[in-house]
């Protein structure tokens, strides 16, 4: 069979993963922390009008830039207010990231493999579990990986004047939307990986072909506006957004967000399932770093080994770390090993493939085991039911394993390949969407149903000593918090009016109400009732108490 895809094939293919990748994005409830966040961040803005100042329930938030908010605020206005719109863009940005792959490794090194490439990154468990969570590391990926693809592209052998003029304008240009997605990361991460490459490889060349002016100016015309825009009217902006939540998050433990220096090693190796054994080959290979037909180094494949390890080594020294931190080494890590997969006869692929399904029987032990490692009784249940989607997950990556290994046998690499990561797709799909199973404990969807009836306009909701991320998305209103900061602490200290200090003054703001609402944990419900606060209960799913004013006291 040819390495390469047919148009029409490919064009079927193309078809299948856009209904795999983006029909379920409604199917799971948004949860804590990120995706309610950043869903009521662009409610408000779309509420509001303001799209300047970001807002999380009615307060300043300056933690992140606004790319994905607008976005998202966009697919609100166009769509109205559900989870797929809320997870729209991230979606849209994993896809055209797979797409940036398989462009890529086809440009880069052949045909096969950046069909490969493609295929090893639209199936593995990570990127399509956070092609699929609204968080912002999805759109700083997409545009990192697009840097990576024009510099790569401008500065390869045999680029014409042209070609490398377009390349390094689309590099500045995708500089400038990575840094309006998360930040000064989207320059530190390409800028150092080009000077450990010039370093490692004695390779000045580039520098002489970074079109530095007319780049400057593209990226300062993208980026810039916004950031000069909102500290005009935000002064107290640039040192919260560069200092502290660049610098000191960096260097300190500040946001309580520590690891162990090792703390990204278990993600990767679990997130690259099913293509793990895979990727350990590609590294092991790589590293030697020069092109074995002609003793010549080749650039891009040094290029992508560099920003992947750097990567990983500088999220892994930082002091605030994250599961998302290390998304956009994916990219990189599924071209390298395209061209490796490219490399490999069928029968040398058996010997990468056959232990995914000895790690997937091993899986089995560890499900059955799951409901152990609850920490309460809430979740015990939820975790059963989750198991069975693991169980499924587990069938399907053993039926892509074996039908990998029968094509193998063929002789059909393409074909086993292809249906390896079809397996490997509908297998982390099924991770993903199973986990919908915990969305009682982990949403605000189902209270915020029963509630919302009971409301009517104006009337005072408080959060009193929490905060759940969802709670303002799902009924469509901000909340009063009470005695309550954590990430909120920077805006109150502006807006200070937005909230209430303490309790003495929320008792006596509950006492003068006519009509309230309060969300509350039930210690904090017993030790209010215990001084006489007059609260009736409306719902209690044993973590997350919703209580109101009782009639008779009104």
């Amino acid at each position: 069979m040819q390495n390469d895809l047919s148009k029409r094939t490919l064009l079927v293919l193309l078809l299948l993963a856009l209904v795999a990748w983006f029909g379920t994005l409604d199917y799971r409830k948004l949860i804590k922390t990120d995706e309610g966040r950043y869903a009521e961040i662009s409610r408000e803005m779309v509420v509001s009008g303001d799209w300047l100042t970001p807002r999380l329930n009615g307060i300043k938030y300056f933690e992140k830039p606004p790319l994905q908010y607008w976005a998202t605020a966009a697919a609100f206005k166009i769509f109205g207010f559900h989870a797929w719109t809320a997870r729209l863009w991230t979606a849209l940005a994993g896809f055209l990231t797979v797409l940036v792959v398989w462009w890529s490794g086809r440009k880069f090194f052949g045909a096969p493999a950046g069909n490969y490439a493609a295929m090893v990154l639209i199936s593995n468990l990570y990127f399509v579990a956070m092609g699929h969570f609204n968080a912002l590391d999805m759109g700083l990926t997409l545009f990192t990986t697009l840097a990576l693809a024009g510099f790569c592209f401008a500065q390869r052998d045999g680029a014409t004047q042209q070609e490398q003029k377009l390349g390094m304008l689309l590099t500045w240009a995708a500089m400038a939307f990575a840094v309006l997605s998360k930040g000064l990361v989207g320059i530190v991460l390409p800028g150092v990986t080009l000077v450990l490459y010039s370093l490692l490889a004695r390779d000045w060349a580039p520098w002489r072909r970074l079109y530095l002016i007319p780049g400057m100016l593209l990226f300062l015309a993208i980026a810039a506006p916004w950031f000069v825009a909102v500290s005009i009217v935000n002064p107290e902006f640039p040192w919260f957004f560069f200092i502290r939540e660049h610098f000191l998050r960096y260097a300190t433990d500040e946001a309580r967000r520590e690891g162990p220096v090792y703390y990204f090693v278990r993600i990767l190796l679990v997130g690259m399932l099913p293509w793990i054994v895979v990727m350990l080959d590609t590294l092991w290979r790589a590293a030697r770093g020069r092109d074995r037909e002609n003793g010549k180094l080749d650039r891009p494949a040094l290029i992508l080994l560099i920003w992947t390890i750097f990567v990983f080594v500088f999220f892994s020294i930082s002091r605030s770390k994250l599961p998302s931190y290390i998304l956009p080494i994916f990219p990189a890590l599924a071209l390298l090993m395209g061209k490796r997969l490219a490399a490999l006869d069928a029968s040398e692929l058996k010997a990468r493939i056959m232990p995914v399904g000895l790690i997937a029987v091993a899986g089995l032990f560890f499900i059955a085991k799951a409901a152990d490692y609850a920490g309460d009784s809430i979740s015990r249940p939820l975790l059963h039911q989750y198991a069975y989607w693991l169980y499924a997950a587990v069938a399907v990556t053993l039926i892509g394993v074996i039908y990998c290994w029968y094509q193998s046998i063929k002789g059909r690499k393409l074909a086993a390949l292809t249906g390896f990561s079809a397996a490997g797709l509908v297998a982390s799909l099924i991770v993903l969407n199973g986990h919908n199973t915990f969305a009682p404990t982990m949403s605000s969807y189902d209270i915020a149903q029963k509630v919302r009836p009971l409301l009517t306009p104006g009337v005072p909701f408080y959060s009193v000593r929490t905060y759940d991320q969802t709670l303002p998305f799902y009924l469509n209103r901000t909340l009063m918090l009470v005695d309550y900061r954590d990430e909120f602490d920077y805006g109150l200290k502006q807006q200070p009016e937005l909230a209430i200090d303490n309790m003495d003054d929320f008792r006596s703001r509950w006492a003068a109400d006519k009509q309230a609402f309060a969300l509350m944990t039930p210690e904090n419900h017993e030790t209010l009732r215990g001084q006489g606060l007059p609260m009736e209960i409306v719902l209690n799913d044993g973590k997350r108490m919703i209580v109101k004013k009782p009639e008779a006291v009104r």
